[in-house]
């Protein structure tokens, strides 16, 4: 009988941090988020498996990355692809204007390759939970996740003294399954992946091609307590196996070359 793995957690825990408010442009979003972890219950000390993960959408506020859709003229084709499928021909000039590469536009969908490297739906421009001016409002895609990740890391050790990754998430579809889940689109201190090619299975099989999206992981199992409308924007994972390192989101970011639907 194979023995178990000692080194993989037999429990995870993920509580999501309250107090923080509406976030605007210009906001210390570091600051909130450290005054968060003092004020919820049961999170300090902090612990060297932990992992924060904050959504995208609090970072992109305070950093402005925002539209506002008033001040849009959006093209003729956006016009048109906007009136056939019932959509705001303005958002969908901020997705063509945000978009390296347009995938696909088609029944009511718009799939774009992101300066960052994503594909996905719309480039990341989303009008849901943008606060008071809801409608009128869009907000984009942090330019740089990593350095955001990096920053909110680089305060909390400087308040708590313990070095905890952040993980920055976003919701995404997927290829031939309903539904969106949260990945992580910016990461510090932390690596994204997990390589275990050449690590025998438990039946002792070496594996050949098994390499484990972490920071996707740590970004979903978070999605489970900030849900979509309950204003919780961050969360603690504790208890994770991870990789500490200097890792990168463009390290999930599989190139052209191997990508076979390209």
């Amino acid at each position: 009988m194979a023995e178990p793995n000692r080194g993989e957690p037999s429990r995870i825990d993920v509580v999501a941090l309250g107090g923080i408010p509406e976030i605007t442009p210009g906001d210390d979003l570091a600051a909130h988020i450290v005054r968060s972890l003092e004020w919820t219950d049961g999170i300090l000390p902090l612990r060297d498996d932990d992992v924060l993960v904050v959504t995208q959408k609090v970072v992109s506020k305070a950093e402005g990355a925002i539209v506002d859709l008033t001040t849009i003229e959006p093209r003729p084709e956006a016009v048109a692809f906007a009136e056939r499928y019932d959509r705001d021909a303005r958002q969908v000039e901020v997705v063509l204007r945000e978009a390296r590469r347009i995938v696909r536009m088609a029944n009511g969908v718009i799939i774009t390759e992101t300066p960052h490297g994503f594909v996905c739906a719309n480039g990341g421009v989303d009008a849901s939970n943008v606060g008071p001016d809801s409608g009128s409002l869009v907000t984009l895609l942090p330019r740089d996740p990593d350095a955001s990740a990096s920053a909110i890391r680089a305060a909390v050790r400087a308040r708590f003294g313990i070095d905890v990754p952040v993980v920055v998430s976003d919701s995404f579809g997927r290829p031939w399954r309903w539904g969106i889940v949260d990945v992580a689109i910016g990461v510090s201190g932390l690596l994204a992946l997990e390589d275990l090619r050449g690590v025998p299975d438990a039946d002792g099989r070496v594996m050949r091609s098994t390499v484990r999206a972490v920071a996707d992981e740590l970004a979903s199992a978070a999605e489970l307590v900030l849900g979509k409308t309950a204003a919780r924007p961050v969360a603690v994972v504790r208890g994770a196996t991870f990789t500490r390192g200097d890792g990168s989101i463009r390290d999930l970011i599989m190139p052209a070359a191997n990508d076979l639907f390209r």
